[in-house]
């Protein structure tokens, strides 16, 4: 009885601990942009899977070159933080052109309802 309380006891600890942990989830709306350099410093072109955040998660380059998980529609991309998206909401993000295609074509302009958190 005792090991069955504790193995139990384990468990819970161990879901409360990760799920403490868990990277945050942001939402907003996606666009797409011609890349250049960013504002992290580096060249990217429109076939990498890169992304520009709002002023609030750019954070003056604190997550440069960290990646972040895109989800839309059952849809996923894994794109890599390169600039700063100076007209972006909070939540809102800015992907390249390749990147926003692995979520919706690109002549749908802006996704709406897109989730997606720090990895």
């Amino acid at each position: 009885m005792i090991g069955n309380i504790r193995a139990i006891s384990t468990v819970l600890i161990a879901a409360l601990f990760g799920a403490a942990n868990a990277a945050p989830l942001y939402s907003g709306q996606a666009t797409y942009f011609e890349p250049g350099l960013g504002a992290c410093g580096a060249y990217s072109k429109a076939t990498d899977l890169i992304v520009a955040l709002s002023p609030s998660e750019y954070a003056g380059g604190a997550h440069c070159y960290q990646h972040i998980g895109v989800n839309y529609n059952g849809n996923f991309v894994d794109a890599t933080v390169v600039d700063e998206c100076p007209g972006c909401a909070s939540g809102s993000i800015d992907l390249s052109p390749s990147a926003f295609e692995q979520l919706a074509p690109l002549s749908a302009g802006r996704l709406y309802g897109v989730t997606w958190n720090y990895e």
